[in-house]
C-alpha cells in the first residue's frame, strides 16, 4: 500500500492544555514600569495639581497649612538665632513668661511650702488611681504605662543631665519629699497625671478627667514659677504621658494575641 505517511501531532505543551491567543494574552505578566527619567516624570503627582487645587489648600487642610507656615517660621528663628554661650545658663520662655511669680513666691517662703505640699498631695492622687485601676479594677493599662514612662525617664535622665537652674525654690514638703537630688528631664509629675487622665477620659469620668487636668496645668505653672522643671521637661512630660499610654494599650493587645 502505498502514499504518504501520517503526519504525527506533537503533544501540546502545559499539559495538554490549549490556550486561544486571547487567553495567553490575558495571562501574559504586565509589563515593569518604565525605569526612565521620562516615565517618573509622566506619572509624576505634582502634575495633576491644579491652580484651582492650591486654591482649595488652606480650606481643606488648614492643619497642614499653618504647619507648613511654622516651619518655615521656624527655620528663619533657628538660622538667625545668636546661640546661648556655654558659660550662660539656658534661656527658658517658660521661666520668663513666670518671673513676676517667681519673684513673689521667692518672698513668701510659707506660700512656697504650702504649693509644694498641695503638689505632693496631687502626686500622691495620681499615684492611687493608677495603682487603684489595676488593684481594684483589674485594669493594669495606667501602671504598665507608668512603668513604661518612668524606666524610659530614668534613662533619658541620667543620660543627660542639666544643671539645676538658677533660682530654683525647693521646699521639704516637695515630692520627692526632703529636697533630694531628681533628674530635671522629663517631669514624671506631669507625665503621670497624663496617663491617669488618659484612662478616667476612656472610662467617661469626664468630670474627673477635667479634675485632673486643671491640676496638672496648675502644677505646671508651679513648676515654672519655683523653677523646679525647664519648659521642655514639661512639655515632654504631657507627650511622654500619651505615648506610654499608647504603647502600655499596644502591649496589651500583643499580650492576648500570644497568649
Amino acid at each position: 500500500m502505498t502514499g504518504a505517511a501520517p503526519r504525527l501531532r506533537s503533544p501540546p505543551r502545559n499539559g495538554g492544555v490549549r490556550h486561544s491567543p486571547e487567553t495567553a494574552r490575558k495571562k501574559s505578566p504586565p509589563p515593569p514600569p518604565s525605569s526612565s527619567a521620562g516615565g517618573i516624570w509622566e506619572s509624576a503627582h505634582f502634575l495633576k495639581w491644579t491652580a484651582a487645587d492650591a486654591l482649595r489648600l488652606p480650606v481643606r487642610h488648614p492643619i497642614p497649612c499653618v504647619l507648613a507656615a511654622s516651619l518655615l517660621f521656624f527655620m528663619a528663628v533657628e538660622y538667625t538665632l545668636r546661640m546661648i554661650p556655654a558659660t550662660s545658663q539656658p534661656f527658658d520662655l517658660g521661666f520668663a513668661a513666670t518671673a513676676a511669680l517667681h519673684r513673689g513666691l521667692a518672698a513668701s517662703p510659707r506660700l512656697n511650702t504650702l504649693l509644694a505640699g498641695l503638689n505632693t498631695v496631687f502626686v500622691g492622687m495620681q499615684t492611687m488611681y493608677i495603682l487603684w485601676t489595676w488593684v481594684i479594677e483589674g485594669r493594669p493599662r495606667s501602671t504598665i504605662a507608668a512603668l513604661f514612662m518612668f524606666t524610659c525617664r530614668g534613662i533619658l535622665g541620667y543620660a543627660t543631665q542639666l544643671p539645676l537652674p538658677q533660682g530654683f525654690l525647693g521646699s521639704g514638703a516637695d515630692f520627692p519629699v526632703g529636697n533630694v537630688g531628681f533628674f530635671l528631664f522629663f517631669s514624671g509629675h506631669v507625665a503621670a497625671s497624663v496617663i491617669a487622665s488618659q484612662d478616667m477620659k476612656r472610662l467617661q469620668r469626664c468630670h474627673l478627667a477635667r479634675l485632673f487636668d486643671t491640676l496638672n496645668a496648675l502644677q505646671i505653672l508651679r513648676l515654672l514659677t519655683t523653677r523646679g522643671h525647664y519648659t521642655i521637661d514639661l512639655a515632654a512630660g504631657l507627650a511622654a504621658g500619651v505615648l506610654f499610654d499608647s504603647i502600655a494599650g499596644e502591649y496589651q493587645i500583643s499580650h492576648k494575641l500570644n497568649h
